[in-house]
């Protein structure tokens, strides 16, 4: 049985991407997955990670319960907007301050290389845009896809990460916003 992993990084519950996340939170119970969810906007932390790797700064309950579910995890869903071409910035905060050697990954000694910390994990990610997808991809060149894919998660050991992007939001008819609920949904049952 797969044990899914749904993390909201919109700080707002009335967004379109808390529809997204319970779509396909709905998919993967018809799938009988294991499923637990991250609304990262509901915790209570401090998403500045001050000192940097330089001095540890101490998790908060959190952040050690969404560290236990990273782990826990064979698949990770990652739903966000996309803002100024990356993720929100209690997103940002929130992988800053969780994503720590020793957990997410190991730096070798004398090496500018790492070891990774989270292998043997699949992820989805589903960002929204108020522009079309085309146009992020050949304008933008998919700025925030490839620091979440390549220098995020698979930086850390996630290596199969699949992308689905939806957009123009903003200007999006009640159609449009269904078709891609049903599609989100389908995604979950799959779990993919």
């Amino acid at each position: 049985m797969k044990k899914i992993l749904i993390i909201n990084g919109h700080p707002d519950k009335e967004s379109f991407n808390f529809g997204l996340s319970e779509s396909y939170l709905k998919g993967a119970q018809k799938s009988n997955a294991e499923i637990k969810v991250i609304n990262i906007r509901d915790l209570d932390f401090n998403p500045n990670l001050q000192f940097g790797y330089r001095k540890r700064t101490e998790l908060e309950p959190d952040l050690l319960d969404a560290q236990e579910k990273l782990k826990w995890a064979d698949h990770l869903v990652w739903i966000y907007p996309v803002w100024w071409s990356s993720v929100p910035a209690i997103m940002k905060g929130f992988l800053d301050r969780i994503l720590l050697p020793g957990f997410a990954f190991n730096k070798r000694e004398n090496s500018l290389f790492s070891d990774k910390g989270l292998t043997g994990k699949s992820a989805r990610i589903i960002c929204t845009l108020d522009q079309p997808a085309w146009y992020y991809r050949w304008v933008y060149g998919n700025p925030s896809h490839n620091a979440l894919k390549k220098g995020t998660l698979n930086f850390i050991g996630v290596k199969k990460v699949r992308i689905t992007t939806i957009g123009p939001i903003r200007l999006s008819k009640e159609e449009f916003r269904a078709k891609w609920l049903k599609k989100i949904e389908k995604l979950g049952q799959m779990n993919k």
